[in-house]
Parts: structure tokens; C-alpha cells; sequence
């Protein structure tokens, strides 16, 4: 009879850290507002965020959700798309 390999907590495929999929949600949201509403009042951005991250499970820090509306509120809107 052979013995039995030991059983380790490494991962196979890397580590990740605690966390990184509400990252890559918000980092989702994120990049959907930017495209939807650049150039609005940082409100109307807030509040965009605010609900997005909501509907994904997200529980919003209120604090970066104000740096990320006062970046995109500073953007420049984009140009409608007529293709």
C-alpha cells in the first residue's frame, strides 16, 4: 500500500488575494459608466455608480466612488457613434 501525497493549501494556477473578484466588478462598472457618462455632472456619475455597482453585488466605498466620478466627470464626451 503507498502512502498517501500530503494535502497542501497551495493553489494550483497562482494565488490570488482576498477580494479580487469585487475588483474586477468594480472595475467593470467602472468602465461602463466611463463610456456612458464622461462629461456629465459628477453627481449624475456617483449616482450611475453607485446603482451599477448595486445590481452586481457590490457594496460601494463612498470615497472611491468620488475619485472615480471626479475622473470621469473631467473626460470629455465622446462623440456619437454612427456606424
Amino acid at each position: 500500500m503507498e502512502a498517501i501525497a500530503p494535502i497542501s493549501n497551495a493553489r494550483a494556477g497562482g494565488y490570488r488575494t482576498a477580494g479580487w473578484q469585487q475588483q474586477i466588478r468594480v472595475d467593470y462598472v467602472v468602465n461602463k459608466v466611463m463610456q456612458t457618462h464622461r462629461g456629465h455632472q459628477e453627481d449624475q456619475v456617483k449616482q450611475a455608480i453607485h446603482d451599477q455597482l448595486r445590481a452586481v453585488g457590490v457594496v460601494p466605498n463612498g470615497r472611491q466612488i468620488a475619485q472615480y466620478a471626479a475622473a470621469i466627470s473631467a473626460l470629455p464626451q465622446l462623440p456619437p457613434n454612427n456606424s
